[in-house]
Order: C-alpha cells, then structure tokens, then sequence
C-alpha cells in the first residue's frame, strides 16, 4: 500500500490528519487480518513550495525539508500512526527518476523542449480513466502552462531552471524532477510493476494519481498499475476548505494541544472516509465524552473480580453482545471500510457493558476474556488507547483507598468521602458509585 505523503514547507494541518489516521487504522486492519502488509508514505522533499519557504527563511531548502519532515514525524507519533513501514524522501530516488524519463522518451510517451521533459498525454489513451474524464475536459490549472510543450495538458517530467535555484545536473539539462514522476519511481522500485492499493486525498485523483497511471503503465506495459485506488474526502472548516489563504487552518499540534490522540482519531473515523468531513471544535468535544465513555466501559470490567463460574444470564447476554459487535464491526470494516459503523457496534456493547458493571461485581474469566478481547481488538485496530498502563502497585493504592471511602459512607460520614473523592478527581481518577459497588477510573489530566 502506498499513500502520497505531505510536502515538508509547513506544520500538518488536520486534513492532513484525516488521510493518515484513516489510512493507519487500513494497514491495522488488514494485519490483524491477518494480511502482511508493506506500507508506503512518501515524504515530497523536492518542490517549489519548500524552495520558496527555504528562501524566505534563508536556508537551504534540504534543510527545511529535513525541519518539517521532523515535525510531521512527530505530528504522526503522537497520532498513534504507527504502521508504515516507510517514509521514503523523493530526493533519493533521482536514478530511479532518470530511468523512468529514458523510458518514456525512448517509447515515445515524452519528449524534450528548452523548458524540460514533458509526457504526452495523447500517447496515453487511458488517460482520464480514474477521474471518469475525457482529456479534453479536464481542468488545466494544476497543470504548467508552458508554450513549449504539445499540449496544454502534459505534465513536466523534469523541469529545467536556472543555476542559481536548487537542483540537479541530469542529461536534459540543470533543474528539478516533476511532481508526479517522483511517486511512481518510489513505487517501482519497493513494488515492481503493480501493487494493491493506492491512497490519497481526493483533489489528488487529477492530475497526480492520473499522471501516475501514465507514467507507470506506459514505461511497464503492464494494467493495472493499482489495482485498488482510495480516496479520501476533503476535510472543511464550516462547510469551506481548510486553506491557508482563508486562513481557517488548524494544525495537528493546535488541535493536540486541547484533545488527545483519541479524541482526534474518534472524531476522524466517525465519519465514512469518502465523505466531506466538516470540522467544528464542538464535535471534537463530542468526541471526546464518547472517548470517556469507551474507558469508563473498560476500566469498569477490569475492575469486576473474576471467577471460574458463569454469572448467569446476564452474563451471557453481555458474552453474546462481545461476539455480535465483533462480527457487526468486521462486517462493516468490510463494507468499504466504514469505520462510522464499526464505531457504532462498539459503542453499542459500550452500553451493555456499563448496564451489567451498574448490577454485578462479578464476571467469569471466559466471559471476561470474550468481552475484554472485543476492545482490545477494535481499539487496536482504530489506533486508541483506551486501558492506562498502570502498576500494580498503583492499582492497589487506588483500590485502598476507595475501599476506606466506602467504609465511611457506610458510617454516613459523607464529608470525608466527599473530600476523598474531590481530592482523587484533582488527581485525575474520577469515582463512580453504582448498586454493586464503587468503580474508578483514571482520567488523563491535561495541563
């Protein structure tokens, strides 16, 4: 799997987030599948964007590349986006750009004029196929305008500039690789001719994912280059583009700044990844009492004790609830991975969870371990963490004390247990008092 990865000018934004927490919780889920995946995201270290940012920050653009390239690293760690295997940077690969362009001149899919190398999109007759376009109506504005070249809709393949700006020596002359011939000779390479599947925003399916189609399949001969193209929707700000010329851009670190990785995941992966997803902080905040509903679910069934005998009918039912979401989930991550839906079947054995923790403080370990392995699971593969690792120690600690604040509300010595409590909450474990018993749960305290 290989997902376009960003050009390092500047801080990732959320729409950013949106394409790499959904394409993280994808390689997940194959793996837990039981697929093995190798997962690409590219890193666009060559680009007109990172040069001009570079000269107006007075650095070499290699340099700036390398300090956002770091800090999008740290953006995905702190997302929990932790399964590709590879970021490779497009400026290693300029062998691999070489031989792409050789090829397609020598088959006469491209050819040479003062400004660069460009591909002609004529000689490419399945071009346009991905978009569902025909070539002669496609939008040019991405496109270089140039009078050189054959027609308005060819793509540079490599690009001729002056000495003074940053580049490199090739055989067409000083200059910088294309956009869309970088992707394509990271892909060759680690995948050969063909592969699975191919991500990215949907403003990338023109031109970038159809110039890719091109470049690959004519130098190959082999279709499909992909055989399974995703795309996802575009993140808005009140129904408008987050843009920087608007001005409505919210980073990952702004946005990690007010709420967890959890949150952020959760409000991302409620939503169906072709649909237009709006953000608004209000929904993040909604997002986030439904975090604290899935740990408080969790916590409350570590905490019941656990026996060798079923409890009964609740029990079971709880049991049959586990093994329905579970399946309800895979159903719905097979159905064009709908992680909204998955999401509901959870939340939905959320509900019985707690219903059975308000009325029992027991559980069978078989029972237990069917429910417990149904979280486990799911937060695996969303990407959450939603079980604190917590010593020993620790836990006995709390469990002391809330036993003693117990054995003062049985004595009705209600301003004591109420000071214990406050005093726990400051400290970022919050108490819930229920028919069978008393749970806690241990709150992340945000600073």
């Amino acid at each position: 799997m290989f997902v376009c990865g960003p050009t390092v000018y500047d801080y990732s934004h959320l729409g950013h987030a949106r394409v790499f927490v959904f394409f993280d919780t994808v390689a997940k889920y194959l793996r837990w599948l039981g697929y093995t995946v190798f997962y690409i995201v590219n890193i666009t270290d060559v680009d007109d964007k990172i040069i001009n940012r570079a000269r107006e920050r007075g650095k070499h653009p290699l340099e700036l590349a390398r300090e956002f390239e770091k800090y999008f690293m740290e953006d995905m760690l702190a997302l929990n986006v932790t399964s590709p295997n590879l970021y490779p940077r497009a400026s290693d690969y300029l062998k691999e750009i070489f031989w792409q362009i050789e090829e397609l001149l020598k088959k006469g899919h491209a050819y040479v004029t003062p400004t660069g190398v460009y591909y002609d999109i004529t000689t490419f007759h399945d071009y346009g196929r991905l978009s569902g376009r025909k070539p002669e109506d496609l939008v040019v504005h991405r496109i270089e305008p140039d009078p050189t070249k054959k027609n308005p809709g060819d793509f540079a393949l490599w690009r001729v500039r002056p000495r003074k700006e940053f580049g490199w020596d090739s055989p067409w002359g000083y200059g910088r690789p294309g956009w869309h011939i970088e992707d394509t000779a990271i892909t060759l390479r680690h995948f050969g001719p063909q592969y699975d599947i191919h991500g990215g925003a949907v403003e990338l399916m023109f031109p970038h994912h159809e110039a890719e189609i091109a470049q690959a399949e004519a130098i190959t001969g082999l279709k499909p280059f992909v055989r399974y193209w995703i795309h996802v929707g575009l993140l808005t700000v009140e129904g408008k583009k987050m843009s920087k010329s608007i001005g409505n851009v919210v980073t990952i670190r702004e946005a990690l700044k007010k709420y967890d990785a959890n949150t952020i995941r959760l409000f991302i992966l409620s939503t169906h990844y072709r649909s237009p997803l709006d953000f608004r902080w209000e929904l993040l905040d909604s997002a986030a009492k439904s975090v604290s509903r899935l740990i408080t679910a969790v916590s409350r069934l570590k905490q019941l004790d656990i026996v060798e005998t079923t409890q009964g009918s609740d029990e079971e039912k709880l049991v049959s609830e586990a093994v329905g979401a579970m399946k309800g989930f895979a159903d719905s991550m097979n159905s064009d991975l709908n992680t909204a839906a998955a999401l509901s079947h959870i939340f939905k054995l959320v509900n019985t969870v707690n219903d059975y923790t308000n009325k029992h403080s027991r559980i069978s370990k078989d029972g237990f371990g069917k429910v417990h392995r149904v979280f486990k699971n799911a937060s695996d593969i969303l990407g959450l963490k939603v079980e604190e690792e917590v010593s020993t120690d620790i836990t006995d600690l709390i469990q002391l004390i809330v036993d003693v604040r117990s054995k003062l509300r049985a004595r009705k010595m209600w301003d004591l247990a109420d000071e214990i409590r406050a005093k726990l909450k400051e400290l970022g474990i919050e108490l819930q008092d229920t028919t069978s018993g008393t749970r806690w749960i241990l709150r992340k305290r945000r600073t």
